[in-house]
């Protein structure tokens, strides 16, 4: 396993997405917690979770828990795991698109001292705020981050779903503490590639989240969100090369920067095993000319940083 870097931390090149453990169509309790030791066997040393990945309606907290439960009876030495989570978005029912935003600063020391006791540590290893809301000035919540910083409760704070313009004025508030952005990005997906270089040169971590869009389904996806013909490259080159066509665009998001960390969601201990395995494939510089155009064909024009 090959490693990159976060917040000073020397993590996998490779994270969990442990969300599809715990949402719509999720495995039963004893693959759940067989799929994160599999992650842990294959030197997987990052593990993405969120208060809110829990079924519509359900207590909060049930990804969460899992996690700890599995760190907790994995038998070997996980001091060196960090444990990222989420807080400011809910589930409270009502459809499995019911999303709710709370970027209260109230709202989020609460939800930041729930998901410390349900992941029964001292202080959380990377905190991050879910999504911006709108109702709330984007400085109060990142705030909140400072404040549970300052008290100990969180080590490291990090961002998802933000633009660069809210990166920016993160960064201002939290200096060399904040450490990471966790937006959408893939194949099909290339929206945030200004954010991916803002990251980067502010020396940030990138964790790409559905870092298999275009490729595999997601457990966030629709009916009308299928794998993409358009990316048939990955497809046709991966047979070439002997490994599935999501080792390889793990492989290929893994070219993109030094700062990217893709955290591929897993449900059974087979798919993180072939996610982990990215990390070993070394693609050639034709090899990327060639998926590069197959991502820059299918892509809609980018947006300017």
């Amino acid at each position: 396993m090959r490693h990159r870097t976060l917040g000073g931390i020397r993590v996998s090149a490779i994270g969990l997405g442990a969300m599809p453990l715990s949402i719509e169509g999720r495995p039963d309790r004893a693959r759940a917690l067989a799929t994160v030791h599999a992650a842990l066997d294959a030197g997987v040393t990052l593990l993405d979770t969120a208060d809110s990945y829990h079924l519509p309606g359900a207590e909060p907290g049930h990804n969460e828990r899992l996690v700890a439960h599995a760190l907790a009876t994995h038998g070997g030495d996980t001091s060196r795991v960090l444990v990222a989570t989420k807080g400011g978005r809910g589930r409270p029912g009502g459809g499995a698109a019911d999303w709710t935003v709370n970027g209260d600063p109230r709202h989020l020391k609460a939800a930041a001292e729930a998901s410390l006791r349900r992941l029964g540590v001292e202080a959380i290893g990377l905190y991050q705020l879910h999504k911006p809301d709108p109702a709330i000035p984007f400085e109060e919540s990142v705030g909140a981050l400072r404040d549970l910083l300052d008290e100990g409760k969180i080590r490291l704070a990090g961002l998802s779903n933000t633009d660069t313009d809210q990166i920016r004025r993160a960064h201002a508030i939290l200096g060399d503490r904040l450490v990471s952005v966790q937006n959408r990005y893939s194949p099909a997906v290339g929206d945030s590639e200004p954010e991916l270089r803002l990251a980067a040169g502010l020396g940030l971590a990138f964790l790409p989240w559905s870092p298999l869009g275009g490729i595999s389904r997601s457990s966030l996806d629709g009916p009308a969100e299928e794998p993409s013909d358009s990316l048939g490259a990955f497809h046709e080159l991966a047979p070439e090369l002997g490994v599935s066509p999501q080792q390889l665009c793990l492989a290929w998001l893994l070219s993109r920067s030094p700062a990217v960390i893709p955290i591929p969601g897993a449900s059974r201990p087979r798919s993180i095993r072939d996610s982990a395995a990215a990390t070993d494939l070394r693609l050639t510089g034709s090899q990327l000319a060639r998926l590069n155009e197959s991502v820059r064909h299918h892509r809609p024009r980018q947006r300017p940083a």
